[in-house]
C-alpha cells in the first residue's frame, strides 16, 4: 500500500512563465567585480534561507542601491508569473481520496518558498531546500522529507515496505536520487520523453495500483 507521494515543485506542479534569472544576473555582478564564479553558486544559493541581499553578502558581492533595486524587482516579476500546472491540483485531490499523504521537495532560492506554499496549500509536508539547508539529491532531503510525511520507506527500491513514491522533471534528483533511499522515484517529462508525460497518467498508475 502506497502511504504517501512526494512531488518535485518546479517542472512539474509549477512553472515559471516570465524567467528574470535574478539570482544569475546578481552572480554577473560578482564576475565584473572581481569575483571568480564557481558552479556551485546557484546551489549555494538554493540553500541558502535569505533573499538576494544576504545572498550577495554571502559572495561577497556589493550592491548599489539601484542594482538591489533593480535585481528585487526582478525577482518580483518572476514570482508573479510562477503558476500551477492545470494537472496539479487535481492529482493532489487524486491522491487525497485514496489517503496517501501529499508533499513537496524541491531544489529553490527562499524567496520561492513562500510562493510554493501560497500556490499549493493543504499539503502534508514541505521539504524546500532553502529552509533546509540540503539540497536533493542529498539524501537528507529525502529522509527530511520522509519523516515531515511519516512515512517509512523500503531499504531497496522495490523491496517489501517500499510505500513511498516520488515523481519529477530530473531523472537525478527525482527518479535515482530518491530509490537511493528506497522511494520509488519516477520520473516525468511533459514532452513524453520520460515513464510519465502529465500527472493524470501518474495518479491513474498509482489509483490502479499499477506502481
Amino acid at each position: 500500500m502506497i502511504t504517501a507521494v512526494i512531488f518535485d515543485a518546479f517542472g512539474t506542479l509549477i512553472e515559471i512563465l516570465n524567467r528574470e534569472n535574478p539570482y544569475k544576473r546578481l552572480l554577473r555582478i560578482g564576475v565584473q567585480q572581481g569575483r571568480v564564479a564557481s558552479p556551485s553558486d546557484l546551489r549555494t544559493v538554493m540553500a541558502l534561507n535569505g533573499g538576494l541581499l544576504e545572498a550577495a553578502h554571502l559572495f561577497g558581492i556589493k550592491l548599489k542601491p539601484t542594482q538591489l533595486i533593480e535585481l528585487q524587482s526582478a525577482l518580483d516579476r518572476e514570482l508573479e508569473s510562477i503558476k500551477c500546472f492545470d494537472d496539479a491540483l487535481p492529482a493532489f485531490e487524486r491522491l487525497q481520496e485514496h489517503g496517501i499523504k501529499v508533499g513537496v521537495c524541491s531544489n529553490l532560492a527562499g524567496p520561492y518558498c513562500s510562493k510554493v506554499r501560497s500556490l499549493l496549500p493543504g499539503l502534508n509536508a514541505y521539504a524546500l531546500s532553502a529552509e533546509t539547508g540540503v539540497l536533493k539529491p542529498d539524501p537528507e532531503i529525502y529522509r527530511i522529507i520522509c519523516s515531515m510525511l511519516n512515512a517509512h520507506p523500503g531499504k531497496a527500491p522495490g523491496s517489501e515496505g517500499s510505500k513511498v513514491l516520488m515523481i519529477g522533471d530530473s531523472k537525478r534528483c527525482d527518479q535515482l536520487g530518491p530509490r537511493s533511499y528506497g522511494i520509488l522515484g519516477h520520473h516525468l517529462d511533459r514532452h513524453g520523453a520520460g515513464q510519465f508525460r502529465s500527472l493524470i497518467e501518474f495518479t491513474n498508475a498509482v489509483s490502479q495500483g499499477i506502481l
